[in-house]
C-alpha cells in the first residue's frame, strides 16, 4: 500500500512541496485522476506555518497537509454519487467525471481533515490524488512535493518500505487510518529563562523539572535558557532548583497554548 512519511523535525518552511504541487495540476487536466486545479484559493498539499509560544521563547513549526489517504476514509461512503473510491494501493480519488458537486464531501463529517475543495467554474470536489498519475508511470518519486523536497522530509512509497517506526497519525481521535504518518508533531513545550536577582545575571545549570500532567527535565545552558519540550496540554508545576538558591516553584498551564516564561528570578 502507498504511504506518505513526514518528518516535520527536518521541513526548514520553504515551501517547495506546495508550489510544486500548484505547478503539477495548475492547467493540467490529468483526467481520470483529476481535472486542473484553480490556481488560487485551493492547495491539495498546504504548509501549514505554527509560531508558537511567548516572551522570546518561540518556535516555528511546518506541517505538510495533503489528503490523509484514509484506510477508513468516511469520504467514500459519504458521496452520494460514488465518485469518491480507494486504489487498491490505498489511493483515495474523487472521480471527477462522476462528481457532481453536490458538495456533501465539503462537511467535516464527511472529510475531517478539510482538505477536499469545490472549483464553483468546473462545478466538481477536487483535492490531493497521491499523484496517481504518475504513480501509474512508475515514476521514481512519484508525488511532485517528494520529489521537491531539498530536505527529504517528505518521503513517499510502499509503506514496506518506509520506516514508520515511531511516526504518528494527524488527529488520531477521527479514526480513519490515515495513510500519511508523521514524524515530530508539535507538542507542548515550557520554557524559559533563570537569572539571579541580585546580580541581574542568568543562571547556569540550574534544574529545572516539571510533575503533573507530565513530566520532564532540563538544564539552564549559557544563557539561562532552558526548554522541556513534547508535553502534554495539562497543568504542571515547574520547580527550579540551583546551588546556593532558594528553590522555586511555578505553576504552568498549556492546556491552550505553548508557554514561555520569559525572564524567573532566583534568589
Amino acid at each position: 500500500m502507498k504511504a506518505f512519511l513526514i518528518d516535520v523535525n527536518i521541513c526548514n518552511g520553504c515551501y517547495c512541496c506546495q508550489i510544486s504541487c500548484k505547478d503539477e495540476y495548475c492547467g493540467n487536466d490529468w483526467t481520470p485522476y483529476s481535472k486542473p486545479e484553480p490556481i488560487t484559493g485551493q492547495f491539495w498539499g498546504k504548509l501549514n506555518e505554527y509560531v508558537r509560544g511567548q516572551n522570546s521563547h518561540v518556535k516555528a513549526s511546518y506541517v505538510f497537509l495533503p489528503c490523509q489517504h484514509c484506510a477508513n476514509p468516511p469520504c467514500v461512503p459519504g458521496c452520494p454519487y460514488q465518485a469518491i473510491y480507494a486504489r487498491n494501493d490505498g489511493l483515495v480519488i474523487i472521480d471527477p467525471i462522476k462528481c457532481t458537486g453536490c458538495q456533501v464531501c465539503l462537511s467535516p463529517e464527511v472529510c475531517p481533515y478539510n482538505v477536499i475543495y469545490f472549483d464553483g467554474n468546473q462545478h466538481i470536489a477536487q483535492k490531493c490524488t497521491g499523484c496517481a498519475h504518475l504513480v501509474d508511470r512508475n515514476e521514481i518519486f512519484a508525488t511532485r512535493c517528494a520529489d521537491s523536497c531539498p530536505t527529504l522530509a517528505i518521503k513517499f512509497g510502499d509503506d514496506s518500505s518506509l520506516t514508520l517506526t515511531g511516526s504518528e497519525f494527524l488527529h488520531p481521535e477521527f479514526n480513519t487510518s490515515p495513510r500519511v504518518h508523521y514524524l515530530g508533531l508539535p507538542k507542548r513545550f515550557i520554557a524559559g529563562t533563570v537569572f539571579d536577582s541580585s546580580k541581574q545575571e542568568v543562571v547556569i545549570g540550574a534544574t529545572c523539572t516539571l510533575s503533573g500532567a507530565g513530566s520532564g527535565t532540563a538544564t539552564t545552558n549559557d544563557f539561562g535558557d532552558f526548554w522541556i519540550d513534547g508535553l502534554a496540554a495539562g497543568k504542571y508545576t515547574l520547580t527550579i532548583a540551583a546551588s546556593g538558591y532558594s528553590t522555586k516553584t511555578v505553576s504552568v498551564d498549556t492546556t491552550s497554548q505553548d508557554i514561555g516564561l520569559a525572564d524567573i528570578a532566583l534568589a
